[in-house]
């Protein structure tokens, strides 16, 4: 049998890899003689044995943490211990990388851990927002319910990622269809086309010069637009990466003509949903900010949150910042200032959730209706002028006879 194993050499460093033994104990004798402390250990298939050299094939994606969450919030309500717990969810769970780390958790847990500080140990597959939430959870006693409050907000969450994904499936593959139609016209059958108009030798009109010179662009110099676009990307993806090109970036995205909207209301259900989630937690207003500000995926945003964190921590309200951004709808504003005045900026909170979830919902399905016309015109105007920049010259010719 084949068993994947991960653990620590004589030296102390991490080693992992994959061992050949006729059951679990002899693998195990082979590993000691090798001088490996095992800190996991489990028999692998030769087809999971592949997806671990293929790390992307086994990436943890959203829907696994989901699904984590809601069975470990099952499971702790039903009073079964965490270690019980995150055992079983390791035979559950079929994404290898994850199941690894569920391992680890448990193992982790199960030395005398606290489970948030196992969990940060993996803070790029969970964030602080879900550490954090599960450290309140366990300084108040009341793991259970954090764990499912947190299950129902990630669930939340991820339903309403997915609607705007399947509301934009459909617009992306016509236009990704038009613009694979539009390439094989230019390369192979503009080209026939307009051959026999230049023999002809006759006066061109501009339109029919410029079809023909683009056409002619895109079968010789192909390889120069892709190392063009190629560079494009990854001058850009480095550009990103820098604090101020990325927040004037996200700026800019949020003053686009018909996605500006939508893209604000997204960013600001995510701090709604997670500073009302953190708050309904017991997590401090300040270091509620300071996660939420991660989370938000905004970098303009970012910073005015992180503004609005030391904004509170020197005994100043919650909404001053807000009030004077033009960026946050001035009802967010209101509403917790409300919220701050009331104790009950929890409540504020998810009720700016749902108010915000169900307009992002109307947009989604109204952008839906106007691009589905705005591509038939895209498709339109794009056919009629390659038609009148082959017609017209066949026409001026026809009329010379």
């Amino acid at each position: 049998m084949m068993f994947q194993y991960r653990g620590k050499n004589r030296e102390g460093q991490d080693v992992e890899g994959f061992i050949e033994g006729s059951n679990k104990n002899d693998a195990i004798a082979t590993l000691s003689d090798q001088g490996v402390a095992i800190l996991f250990l489990e028999a692998q298939s030769k087809k999971s044995a592949l997806n671990i050299h293929l790390p992307f094939l086994n990436r943890i994606k959203t829907k696994d943490l989901v699904l984590f969450s809601r069975q470990l919030a099952v499971m702790t309500t039903a009073t079964l211990p965490i270690v019980q717990a995150l055992r079983i969810l390791v035979d559950q769970t079929d994404n290898v990388q994850f199941k690894s780390v569920i391992s680890e958790i448990a193992d982790d847990v199960e030395g005398g851990e606290r489970l948030s500080n196992a969990l940060e140990r993996h803070n790029k597959i969970f964030g602080n927002f879900f550490v954090a939430m599960v450290r309140s959870g366990e300084t108040s006693g009341s793991i259970d319910k954090v764990l499912n409050y947190l299950a129902d907000e990630q669930e939340k969450d991820y339903a309403l990622v997915s609607k705007i994904k399947g509301a934009m499936i459909y617009p992306a593959f016509i236009l990704a269809a038009l613009g694979g139609v539009g390439l094989i016209m230019m390369v192979y059958v503009v080209p026939k086309i307009t051959a026999i108009l230049v023999e002809t030798g006759g006066e061109l009109p501009v339109a029919t010069k410029i079809l023909i010179g683009t056409s002619a662009f895109l079968v010789h110099w192909w390889w120069a637009i892709i190392i063009f676009l190629i560079a494009i990307f990854i001058g850009l993806k480095y550009l990103l990466r820098q604090p101020e090109p990325r927040k004037i970036w996200d700026h800019l995205k949020l003053k686009l003509p018909v996605f500006g909207s939508l893209f604000q209301r997204i960013y600001i259900v995510r701090f709604t949903r997670s500073m009302g989630t953190l708050v309904e937690g017991g997590v401090p207003i300040t270091t509620s900010l300071n996660i939420v500000s991660d989370i938000v995926g905004n970098a303009f945003y970012k910073d005015i949150i992180d503004r609005t964190a030391r904004d509170v921590q020197d005994g100043n309200p919650i909404a001053s910042l807000f009030l004077r951004t033009k960026e946050i709808p001035p009802m967010i504003a209101h509403m917790l200032s409300v919220g701050e005045k009331t104790g009950r900026i929890g409540d504020v909170l998810n009720k700016m959730t749902d108010f915000y979830a169900r307009e992002i919902e109307g947009l989604v399905a109204n952008l839906v209706s106007l691009i589905e016309p705005l591509i038939m015109v895209i498709m339109g105007v794009g056919v009629g002028i390659m038609v009148a920049a082959v017609i017209t010259p066949m026409y001026n010719m026809s009329s010379g006879f």
